[in-house]
């Protein structure tokens, strides 16, 4: 079974979402606009979410994790959860 380790970062809207991507993207640390911004209880540790297998979390989620490349920053993706951006740190 596949697994990997991934942090994401999880508001309520989309415009929010991608403010938070133009930061990242401007070199803005993950972790911590994780620990300020995000909603999910991972936020604690930075967005990170540990290790998982493949059909542990929600397909749309799965499918950013285990298909697109690591180490970018992939977003937002919309979830019933709100809008995540994940980052996948390693896959095997």
């Amino acid at each position: 079974m596949p697994v990997a380790s991934a942090c994401h970062i999880l508001v309520k809207d989309n415009a929010l979402a991608e403010k938070l991507k133009e930061r990242l993207a401007k070199g803005e640390d993950f972790a911590t606009l994780a620990k300020k911004f995000s909603t999910c209880p991972s936020k604690k540790n930075g967005g990170n979410l540990g290790e998982f297998q493949k059909g542990d979390m929600v397909k749309a989620f799965d499918e950013v994790v285990f298909k697109r490349p690591i180490l970018k920053v992939h977003g937002p993706i919309k979830t019933q959860f709100g809008y995540h951006l994940i980052k996948t740190l390693y896959r095997s």
